[in-house]
């Protein structure tokens, strides 16, 4: 009897410890998939404070441009629960750049760089770690020169009309200057009062300038007759045509199959222009009757050379692609020529095809990091320059660079980009989002023409009567980079 009463009790014990080790497995499990799967949830949700004390609970890395001043750097809050907020020098001059955090969200270089900023990047912990026993950021350095991005923005500013400005060394891909207008104060989002937070975020979506549009980047326009820097390309590289080719070029040209015509300036004279002078006073039947003649795939093909159509370009910020037209007719084609029908570029676009030529036809990747660098100044990464593509054979690229330069000559359309002692290579245009609207106005210039320093796009936004500012912005950007 006592034998059998031990067996019972022992196999309810058995049951009650398998019971407990399933128990058991299902918490672990649980905790595993919560750590593996869930994790990522538990943190982006707004109720959990863990992940926003541990981000503001010590500096992150200084943002700095190229020339050393810090733009984004964090401070001590005082009091609350958060012990750093980031403070943002000349926030509106470099907003384009920086972006901002907040407790939301970051954007600009603030995402892009997070990783080494915060001191989460593999790289920088263990060294940081190894040297002060304690994780920190990283700094990031900028290529964009202070002389530079202050021409461009206080430039753009003084017109008083919504546009960018991008320039670019042409010989690396640095981009010396991303500013676009109106912007923005990033110090506006480092409140850590979250209905004030939430009513500066509504009211800077809601504004009617668009100031959080990075219009640099992110801002497409018809790209009008600096694409005739394209149409030209295309027709040097198709043997058929050389900068003393003469074209057609009547007063008015009607479009194949369709009612549309296209008009000439009264610039354009000659009826039968040589190719250089209808890149000089930018002759638009001259163009339109080359598009009809090469046909949309040597056009496309020229285009997606210079960079159009190109997926995921970062800098490392995102980058909106320029767009040129996948499937059109004739006519189409002939206003695709001349940058118009639904041909679309970012004002970095417009840079680029500036940078192309201006590097003997191999467009650089366009960056926007110099380097990353510990607080001691030990370097961790720096950039390299690299081949992003190329546009045209460096013989092409020298025919080019020489037409351009007619633009800033006496009757070229480009004159206002003229710098004394100075060839600057151009291309002016103006081009009409919407019929009916005010036209945008666009430049895309280097300079020194024979040895290349910078790179030049601008665009004004249905700029009216101010039209003409948009070739001295250009100007008075390249002075900058060349002082």
């Amino acid at each position: 009897m006592p034998g059998s009463r031990g067996g019972r009790i022992n196999v309810s014990l058995r049951r009650v410890a398998v019971l407990c080790a399933a128990m058991l497995f299902v918490l672990l499990a649980h905790v595993t998939i919560v750590q593996a799967f869930g994790s990522h949830a538990l943190n982006a949700d707004h109720r959990n404070e863990r992940p926003l004390l541990e981000k503001f609970g010590h500096p992150r890395g200084d943002i700095l441009t190229y020339d050393g001043t810090a733009v984004a750097a964090s401070r001590p809050a005082g009091s609350g629960p958060y012990r750093y907020r980031r403070v943002y020098r000349h926030g509106e001059l470099y907003a384009p750049v920086t972006g901002h955090l907040s407790l939301h969200r970051a954007t600009g270089i603030e995402q892009a760089q997070d990783a080494v900023l915060s001191g989460d990047d593999a790289k920088v912990k263990v060294r940081s770690l190894v040297r002060e026993g304690a994780v920190e950021g990283a700094d990031v350095r900028l290529t964009i020169r202070d002389r530079v991005q202050w021409a461009a923005y206080q430039s753009l500013k003084a017109t008083g009309v919504p546009g960018a400005v991008v320039a670019i060394d042409p010989a690396t891909g640095a981009i010396l200057a991303l500013a676009s207008y109106p912007s923005y104060d990033p110090n506006a989002f480092t409140t850590f009062d979250r209905s004030r937070l939430a009513e500066t975020a509504r009211r800077l979506k809601r504004a009617a300038a668009r100031p959080l549009l990075n219009r640099a980047l992110h801002g497409r326009y018809p790209p009008g007759s600096t694409f005739k820097l394209v149409t030209t390309a295309a027709a040097l590289a198709s043997g058929e045509y050389t900068p003393s080719s003469l074209l057609d070029a009547p007063a008015r040209l009607r479009l194949p199959g369709s009612s549309v015509h296209v008009r000439n300036d009264p610039g354009c004279r000659d009826e039968h222009p040589t190719l250089m002078y209808a890149f000089q006073v930018s002759c638009d039947t001259a163009f339109a009757n080359l598009g009809l003649q090469l046909g949309q795939d040597l056009l496309r093909d020229q285009a997606e050379a210079f960079g159009f159509n190109a997926e995921n370009l970062t800098i490392p910020l995102a980058t909106t692609p320029s767009r040129y037209p996948m499937a059109m007719d004739r006519a189409q084609t002939a206003l695709a020529a001349i940058g118009h029908h639904t041909n679309q570029a970012t004002p970095l676009m417009i840079a680029m095809l500036s940078a192309a030529v201006a590097n003997d036809g191999v467009l650089m990747r366009p960056y926007v990091v110099e380097e990353v660098r510990l607080p001691d100044g030990s370097v961790i990464n720096r950039a390299g320059p690299t081949p992003y593509r190329t546009a045209v054979p460096p013989t092409l690229a020298k025919h080019l660079a020489a037409m351009m330069t007619t633009v800033t000559h006496t009757g070229g359309t480009g004159t206002g980009a003229a710098i004394p002692g100075v060839e600057v290579a151009a291309k002016t245009a103006t081009s009409q989002a919407v019929p009916g609207a005010e036209d945008h106005a666009l430049v895309t210039a280097f300079a020194p023409a024979d040895k290349p320093e910078v790179a030049v796009g601008v665009v004004l936004e249905h700029p009216g009567a101010r039209a003409e500012a948009v070739a001295p912005i250009a100007r008075a950007v390249i002075e900058a980079a060349l002082s």
